[in-house]
């Protein structure tokens, strides 16, 4: 059970007024992130406020970053537990979300909550760069979202190629700046660097959010497999 006023206090703060629908299936999914907590590793943020800073506003930050065309087809890639793409959905419900993760645990966790939520998304189990060369999803979304998934360079190669010309990557960043690191990739893979975001969030934490505009088609021998991603990356 979370402090709903917090809640609402919390998303006042990174820009995002929540209406009441929104705030219960906020409420509804820390209870079942708790409950599943119990026995399945989904995330070692468990303190209800934090769970409401670190993983709620957290993800509703990605807001301050992109606008999202209505009925915009939207990627979570390593979506974990379900962040960002959840939060983004319960405050956007026209958005066509597309979750992506290798773990299967952590998938059923959405599927489940999605649900309960009555809420309907595509679900993909299986890995970005693999999606990224299958040619019904290769440079069709409009909005891809990471969160915390790799290094700049790295992910950049893990979401671009999903990516349509004209749409946006936005990478969720630390503190730290990391645009001078993937900068060639970013340019090898048809992309732009449009803007840094940076963000506070409630509690002082700082963020970025990277954002890359898609002006140009990925050549087609990207996405490599994973471990040339890691073992030669861009």
């Amino acid at each position: 059970m979370i402090d709903k006023d917090y809640l609402i206090e919390c998303a006042n703060q990174v820009g995002v007024e929540l209406d009441n629908m929104a705030v219960d299936r906020f409420d509804l999914m820390a209870q079942r992130l708790e409950r599943w907590n119990a026995h399945t590793n989904l995330t070692a943020i468990t303190e209800p406020d934090e769970v409401v800073v670190k993983h709620f506003a957290d993800s509703l930050t990605v807001f301050n970053a992109v606008e999202f065309p209505q009925a915009a087809r939207v990627a979570d890639v390593g979506c974990g537990a379900g962040f960002p793409g959840l939060p983004l959905l319960f405050v956007r419900p026209d958005l066509e979300l597309t979750f992506i993760d290798s773990v299967g645990k952590k998938l059923n966790f959405v599927r489940e909550t999605l649900k309960y939520e009555g809420l309907f998304c595509e679900i993909l189990h299986g890995r970005a760069e693999e999606f990224g060369q299958k040619t019904d999803l290769r440079e069709s979304f409009d909005v891809v979202v990471s969160r915390a998934v790799a290094v700049l360079n790295e992910l950049c190669e893990y979401c671009l190629p999903l990516v349509k010309v004209g749409g946006v990557f936005v990478a969720m960043k630390g503190a730290e700046d990391e645009t001078a690191l993937a900068a060639n990739a970013i340019e090898k893979l048809g992309g732009e660097l449009e803007r840094v975001v940076p963000i506070e969030l409630p509690n002082g934490d700082k963020r970025r959010l990277v954002v890359i505009k898609k002006i140009s088609q990925t050549p087609t021998k990207y996405p490599r497999r994973a471990k040339k991603i890691t073992s030669k990356p861009l």
